[in-house]
């Protein structure tokens, strides 16, 4: 419940409580105390050169105008590919493909057109916080089911409850952003039962899909049965290929649920990043040994930050997948993530994030912090210094 106080002027009900989001507020506050940023996740240096060739060719080449509404035809067609190639999923370019600006507005446009008033949306929590500004934009009700335990498990008992005749849709995130979760079979065939029976939708994100660790996998929920014909399934090329300024996401599913997404989202940014576009086209057919070494490079840096956090006292959660790690800050005698991470930067000079604002009840992850290991050697190298020489972790 937002407070007095806490109101902005002029902002609609329904956006009260969606102030400046924690990752502007810790960037900033990276930039003021000068400490190593391991809080947004973003990476520090840029993806496969012939990518980026591949966009200074399609600028120098005049491709700057609008694109299509729905994604030009090279990507949607390279897209198709990606999805074949490494998901065994077949999409009609024309028509079960939509290119977006960013998994982002992908999330939105699929809120604001599947959802609304009087609609409610199951989801996990801890959840990426764009999800409840989606889920609040489109008028819909947020339920949640809080994920437990060093696994991050559910109760199957109270993903069942968390269904009502109001239900419209289920939004599901695996490789889970900020856990490192991912999805079990077993975990997906309980969701994916459920919303059979129910007959609900489902919106899921797997902007992570290709960085997925040790003997884990990614399993497409809309691969189960009775899953394809409700399923919207977004990805996102900044997470693949590290441009995550480019903004170009994409949408899959049966062409009934895109055109519904495609009539939100040409209100919103009607299309976007032409020149991007062509290049991710060429990213996408990238050999096998791209995707491979790019896994391996991460799940050397998950190592390599796993290990300084154990080494500065930290409970490390191994992730299974994403570029996050998160600790448990009971281990070096804190309790409350926000304050410790607001005294972090001061005390270590190190920025991290506190998973306790992904989640609607706050005590559910209040011991929980998020380190981000898409960085540099040197810079992870640097951070756990840092972590290791601090004098005991102090929090506000």
């Amino acid at each position: 419940m937002t407070s007095p106080a806490d109101r902005a002027p002029y902002l609609t009900e329904r956006l009260q409580g969606f102030g400046t989001t924690i990752f502007t507020a810790m960037s900033a506050l990276a930039v003021e105390t000068q400490s190593v940023n391991l809080g947004q996740g973003f990476p520090d240096t840029d993806g496969p050169i012939a990518v980026s060739q591949a966009a200074i060719a399609a600028i120098n080449e005049g491709h700057n105008q609008y694109p299509p509404l729905p994604g030009l035809p090279v990507l949607r067609d390279a897209i198709a590919d990606h999805r074949r190639r490494f998901r065994g999923q077949d999409f009609d370019p024309d028509g079960e493909i939509l290119v977006t600006t960013g998994a982002t507005e992908a999330l939105a446009a699929s809120l604001l057109a599947l959802t609304g008033p009087g609609d409610e949306v199951v989801t996990f929590e801890p959840y990426y916080d764009s999800y409840a500004a989606g889920i609040a934009m489109s008028g819909a009700t947020r339920r949640v089911v809080t994920l437990r335990g060093a696994d991050f498990s559910f109760d199957a008992a109270e993903l069942e409850a968390a269904f009502t005749p109001a239900t419209k849709l289920l939004l599901l995130n695996t490789p889970h952003n900020p856990t490192g979760k991912v999805f079990t079979r077993a975990e997906l065939e309980t969701i994916a039962r459920i919303c059979v029976e129910r007959d609900v939708l489902v919106v899921v994100d797997e902007v992570y899909e290709h960085l997925v660790y040790d003997d884990n996998e990614h399993i497409p929920i809309a691969t189960l049965p009775g899953m394809a014909e409700r399923t919207v399934t977004i990805s996102s090329a900044g997470k693949i290929f590290s441009f995550t300024g480019w903004k170009i996401g994409w949408a899959c599913g049966p062409a009934p649920l895109i055109a519904a997404v495609r009539t939100a989202k040409q209100f919103l940014t009607f299309a976007s990043g032409g020149p991007w576009q062509h290049a991710v086209a060429a990213g996408l057919r990238l050999g096998d040994d791209f995707f491979e070494s790019y896994v391996g490079e991460m799940a050397g840096k998950r190592e390599r930050l796993s290990a300084g956090l154990a080494d500065a006292g930290f409970e490390v959660i191994r992730p299974q997948g994403t570029y996050f790690v998160t600790v448990d800050i009971r281990s070096v005698g804190a309790s409350d993530g926000i304050e410790f991470c607001m005294a972090l930067p001061r005390t270590a000079g190190v920025v991290a994030v506190p998973s306790q604002v992904f989640y609607d009840n706050e005590n559910e992850g209040r011991h929980l912090v998020r380190f981000a290991f898409c960085k540099k050697d040197e810079v992870l190298d640097e951070a756990c210094r840092r972590l290791i020489a601090a004098d005991g972790f102090e929090e506000d």
